[in-house]
């Protein structure tokens, strides 16, 4: 059986449609990364598309998406603040819903306005974005990856048996 411990946060964006704007490469991806930057306190990295999609107007090697990759101290001051900070702040929170649990054990949260984040001025961000934070814990079932996420402090509703 794995260690109880959580191995890696992953916060990931798409860029969609902003990757079309004319203003992509001088002004919204500088921008956008430098909030991932600031959100999460390490460079993202890029993603580009492994194949072309003629129907999003997506070439291979376009770039589609950044993430970050927390493990260690950021990871555990990342998730703090997270708990703690961010989601008291998303407007009707009620607590994460256990179906947001996949097979593997990871819980995947979203984010439609990355202006939730303390480090974000709204005043200084000209273009919004969502962010999708994915607690990769490794346990590899379902109700153990619950129990788990609720002994660190998740705000997970309750689950229904």
């Amino acid at each position: 059986m794995r260690s109880k411990k959580l191995e890696k946060i992953i916060v990931a964006t798409g860029l969609g449609r902003l990757s079309q704007d004319s203003q992509f490469e001088a002004s919204i991806l500088p921008e956008i990364t430098k909030a991932l930057s600031q959100i999460t306190g390490q460079k993202p990295s890029n993603c580009p598309a492994k194949k072309s999609i003629a129907g999003f107007k997506i070439r291979a090697g376009n770039l589609v998406g950044l993430k970050v990759t927390l493990r260690g101290k950021r990871m555990n001051d990342f998730l703090f603040r997270m708990i703690n900070i961010v989601l008291p702040r998303v407007r009707d929170f009620r607590g994460i819903d256990p179906k947001q649990i996949d097979e593997g054990g990871n819980l995947t949260i979203g984010f439609r306005d990355h202006n939730v984040f303390p480090e974000i001025s709204p005043e200084d961000s000209k273009h919004n974005f969502g962010l999708q934070v994915t607690l990769v814990s490794g346990l590899k079932d379902k109700r153990e990856a619950y129990e788990f996420f609720k002994k660190i402090g998740v705000p997970l509703k309750e689950q229904n048996k």
